[in-house]
């Protein structure tokens, strides 16, 4: 019964901001790992955020320094994304992972249990 549902995507000048959304619900009390992909057109799946059980983050290189990640009490997940480039744009996902013990996946999409439905991000020059 999880469900994860992304907003906050839209159209933006290069340069600009956005924060995703990642509305969580029916987690249980299971550890948690949850992350942020993005897919373009033509363009194999990416890896851009990971939060990790103890709360560690891991970005990808193309991001770092300008997205965060973050979630909240209710497990609800977020993407700042600040200094947007074109090359930024692609559907965004979250993901969820659930497991009884630790979990620490780094950027790696194939572990995660739950998938949202995406929310489209695009940056113009």
């Amino acid at each position: 019964q999880v469900q994860l549902v992304e907003s906050g995507g839209g159209s933006v000048q290069a340069g600009g901001s956005l924060k995703l959304s990642c509305a969580a619900s029916g987690f249980g009390q299971r550890r948690t790992c949850m992350g942020w992909f993005r897919s373009a057109p033509g363009k194999e799946r990416e890896g851009v955020a990971g939060i990790h059980s103890d709360d560690s983050t891991t970005y990808a290189d193309s991001v770092k320094g300008r997205f965060a990640i973050s979630r909240d009490n209710a497990k609800n997940l977020y993407l700042q994304m600040n200094s947007l480039k074109p090359e930024d744009s692609a559907v965004y996902y979250c993901a969820a992972f659930q497991g009884p013990y630790a979990c620490n996946f780094g950027l790696a999409a194939f572990p995660y249990n739950y998938w949202g439905q995406g929310t489209q991000v695009t940056v113009s020059s």
